[in-house]
Parts: C-alpha cells; sequence; structure tokens
C-alpha cells in the first residue's frame, strides 16, 4: 500500500499557524519531503472507502456523519505516545495548505472530525488503528472544505519537539457550488525612463480572492495598454495561482516591460477560474477582467521640449535684439 502524503513541522515558540509539507489538495502523486526522519508513520485505513487512498476526500449532505480511520505505525524502538487531533486547512503566503495549531479553535473540518479518543499509544515494531466520526452540523454551508487528521508528538511526550504527521481530509458538502473569483486592490505603478523616446516599465499588483465556496486555482493574464486603447506592453507567461480555499486570498506583483508613455495607462486583470474534481480533471470557467488606471507621464521628453523652446525663445530674441540694433 502506498501511504499517503504525510506533511511535518516543528513548533517554533508561539506561531499560531504551522506550515503542512504535503501539496494542496493532493493533486501530485507521491510523497512530500519530511522534516527529518520520524519514527513513526500514518495511512489511511483499509475499509469500504477503499485500501490504497492518498487521502480522505468525502461527500455528505448537512447533518449527514460517516466512520473512518487512520492507521498509525510505530518504527522506534519504544513505545510511542501520539496525540490524534483534527485541524482546519488554510492556503499560506507561499502557495502551500497550512493547519491552524491544535491551540488554534478550528470551526469546520477541525471542529467536524472527531476522532474516538484524543492520544494513542503504539508499541514498538507495532501498528494501531484510530477510528474517527465526520458528523456535520445540520446548518453547515455547501461547498468545498479542507483540513487534516493529525497525529502529534508535542501535546503527548512533552518535549515541545513539534513534531506532526498528518493527512488531509477534503471534504464536500451537499448544495449548489458556487466557484468564484474577484480581483482585489489592482494598482498600475509606472517607472519612467531616462530615454526621452524610450519606453518605461510598469508594475501592476492585486489581490485574488476566493469568494465563491469551491477550491479555485486561477489562470492570470496581465496588460497594459495606453490611453488611446493600443497595447502597451505584456507580462508575458503569468504561472496559475495556488489552490485557494474559499475565503483565502493571494497576493500578486506582476512586471510589465516597454510601456509606452502616453499620458494614462490602463492596467488589465484577467482570471480564469480552474476547478479541479477529485479526478484530477481540470475545468476552466468564465474569466472574470479588472482594470485599473495610472499616469504615464514622459517627463523626460517634457523636459527636452520645454529646453528646445526656451533654446528656440532665445533665438528669437536673439534675432530681434540684432534687428533692433541695426
Amino acid at each position: 500500500m502506498r501511504p499517503p502524503r504525510p506533511f511535518t513541522t516543528t513548533a517554533a515558540g508561539a506561531l499560531a499557524t504551522v506550515v503542512v509539507l504535503f501539496g494542496l489538495l493532493g493533486m501530485g502523486a507521491g510523497p512530500a519531503a519530511a522534516d527529518g526522519d520520524a519514527s513513526w508513520a500514518i495511512s489511511t485505513a483499509a475499509n469500504d472507502f477503499g485500501s490504497d487512498r492518498q487521502n480522505y476526500s468525502y461527500t455528505l449532505d448537512p447533518g449527514g456523519r460517516i466512520e473512518d480511520g487512520l492507521v498509525v505505525v510505530n518504527h522506534g524502538t519504544t513505545p510511542l505516545r501520539l496525540a490524534v487531533y483534527a485541524a482546519d486547512g488554510f492556503t499560506d503566503e507561499g502557495g502551500g495548505l497550512d493547519l491552524v495549531t491544535k491551540d488554534v479553535t478550528s470551526k469546520r473540518v477541525g471542529a467536524w472530525v472527531r476522532a474516538d479518543r484524543p492520544d494513542v499509544t503504539v508499541r514498538p515494531g507495532g501498528s494501531a488503528e484510530v477510528p474517527f466520526m465526520v458528523t456535520l452540523p445540520a446548518d453547515a454551508a455547501p461547498g468545498e472544505y479542507m483540513g487534516g487528521i493529525v497525529t502529534s508528538t508535542s501535546a503527548a511526550d512533552g518535549t515541545g519537539a513539534g513534531r506532526r504527521l498528518g493527512i488531509r481530509i477534503r471534504l464536500r458538502v451537499g448544495g449548489e457550488l458556487r466557484p468564484d473569483l474577484s480581483v482585489e486592490d489592482l494598482r498600475v505603478r509606472y517607472s519612467g525612463t531616462a530615454n526621452p523616446f524610450g519606453k518605461g516599465d510598469a508594475t501592476v499588483t492585486y489581490t485574488i480572492r476566493n469568494t465563491g465556496n469551491a477550491i479555485l486555482a486561477a489562470r492570470q493574464s496581465v496588460s497594459v495598454s495606453s490611453l488611446f486603447g493600443s497595447a502597451s506592453g505584456g507580462a508575458g507567461r503569468i504561472g496559475d495561482s495556488p489552490q485557494l480555499l474559499p475565503g483565502d486570498t493571494w497576493k500578486v506583483s506582476v512586471p510589465v516591460h516597454g510601456v509606452v508613455p502616453a499620458l494614462r495607462a490602463t492596467g488589465t486583470v484577467t482570471l480564469v477560474p480552474l476547478v479541479t474534481d477529485a479526478a484530477n480533471s481540470v475545468a476552466l470557467l468564465a474569466g472574470v477582467e479588472t482594470t485599473a488606471h495610472a499616469w504615464t507621464v514622459p517627463w523626460t521628453l517634457l523636459l527636452l521640449l520645454v529646453v528646445l523652446c526656451a533654446l528656440a525663445a532665445g533665438v528669437v530674441a536673439a534675432k530681434r535684439r540684432r534687428s533692433s540694433d541695426r
């Protein structure tokens, strides 16, 4: 059986979150890198859901309930005691999936998943299965949720090492799925050029927000056009955003080269939502377009024109003086 992709971390101080080292949503195959070698391993239990699962994935209606299990294997030479708990997930600033720590109150997956006991002790070389139950409240909102079930040394052995291994849980609550993205705080900043006849650069910054109830990524394109609507500069190929959980945001900064300083420019950001289902099939939804404006004043050219006008005026004045002296 190929084990599910684990995550590990080492706690530091009073951090409110912990970086999870498995790939978000499990779209890739194979285990993620571990933070050193853990003395134990975990896997999904073999049951009616299957015997070779990479993670947990459920579809439940509000008020529904299902049971599943987590298997813990002790590779060490001494008995191992681990805390077992569930936690909510979110997208961190690096685009990975984070889980809130045990001391942070979970409100979704972490609140709806309960292990049948708070800790487990596994003999050396042995294994133990920890059953858990997923129970949705009757008023659970439709949509997709992400979290995980975690085994940890920190709460059980008092060492404070904070080593954790867990398996992600993707939960689809029945009802209407409304995938939607928005662009917020779109700004265009122009940097001129010393060449009076040259082109400058612009920086387009914005925030992508998942305003729907589905887990989404975004295909992005950015362009800057001149005052008269002609193409001025393009950003080239921009990578897709990471998968964003409902309510999550992702900040983007894109350089755009070759912007014509034609007094006023328009920056345009287009997002195409990408929906990936449990079978790893990707669907492209209707795009979202947002614009913002910036002044692109050719100061160097204007200064050159002022100097030329001053020189011309000086020449004319000198000619008039010579004419009046005759």
